[in-house]
């Protein structure tokens, strides 16, 4: 996913569930001498959204997605102090499209901004469900809360996961999952993949499998895939990703007026994009260099 697609306002998070007990924000913060767990609010990268280029225009362009508080919880309580003013900072910022990722919807309603009603138009919420427990307890939170667009990341994916008539209500638009990395290497099984997908498409509902993690099972055999770049290729090859029905985000410009077609940000992509798992849900190329295409 190209790197100018994510916003760390802070930093750090307190493990709550199964899908964390080898989060990566650990793993990498140990290779660093860090704590994983200690919490701060970034000083550089806090008002990101808002960075404007030499000549006067924000950097992040109308119509972006961006990813938020991938290296901690949108909703961590130690967060509270910080998030009135990352809100200000998403309603100055209509025109783009601000993703929370969150394992603690139960916290939301405490941490809505005042203005919240039935939700800002740019804003799309996705729980975690690494299992069948987790998608049972937190689902339903999710359909109850007040956002106008949602989704599911089932990743590290640990278990058999159905989410039965939950897409009946019409509410979730996307799902995402993939297995685990780094610190930890529990199986996923091609089996759960299929059978998710299965239930995405009877809805018509976008379905991304990211990559297959470090241990992955198929068919009864056991793969040791330790390269990231090749998780991501198997999962791409594997011909899971389904696009399903497309995601209208209704966004503003600064005067509360819809920004017109000719000004949203256009998807650009490389060769290398041809053969990524992540294209489905990626932000676009980034032209930042790193690679020869």
């Amino acid at each position: 996913m190209a790197m100018h697609s994510n916003w760390n306002p802070w930093h750090g998070c307190i493990k709550c569930s199964e899908g964390c007990r080898n989060c990566y924000v650990y793993y990498l913060d140990r290779m660093r001498g860090r704590n994983g767990a200690d919490i701060y609010k970034t000083k550089t990268g806090f008002r990101y959204p808002l960075s404007r280029d030499r000549a006067g225009r924000y950097k992040i362009q109308s119509g972006e997605m961006i990813s938020v508080c991938m290296t901690s919880d949108f909703f961590l309580k130690e967060a509270d102090e910080w998030r009135n003013e990352a809100w200000e900072i998403m309603r100055t910022r209509s025109d783009i499209i601000f993703l929370l990722l969150t394992k603690r919807p139960e916290r939301i309603p405490e941490c809505l901004p005042a203005d919240w009603g039935d939700g800002w138009e740019n804003i799309f919420l996705n729980v975690s469900c690494e299992n069948q427990e987790r998608a049972d307890e937190r689902i339903p939170l999710l359909l109850a809360l007040p956002f106008r667009h949602k989704g599911l990341h089932c990743a590290p994916l640990l278990g058999p996961l159905h989410i039965g008539k939950y897409p009946d209500s019409g509410q979730i638009e996307q799902v995402v999952c993939g297995g685990e990395n780094y610190g930890g290497s529990r199986p996923c099984d091609f089996d759960w993949i299929r059978a998710l997908r299965e239930e995405c498409i009877t809805r018509n509902i976008t379905f991304c499998f990211m990559e297959t993690g470090t241990t992955f099972l198929r068919d009864g055999r056991v793969y040791r895939i330790r390269n990231k770049q090749l998780q991501n290729l198997q999962a791409f090859k594997s011909g899971m990703t389904f696009q399903g029905k497309a995601m209208k985000f209704e966004l503003k410009d600064a005067f509360g007026q819809p920004v017109p077609k000719e000004d949203l940000y256009v998807l650009d992509y490389v060769k290398k994009c041809n053969t990524c798992s992540f294209r489905i849900i990626c932000n676009g190329c980034s032209h930042c260099g790193r690679c020869e295409d």
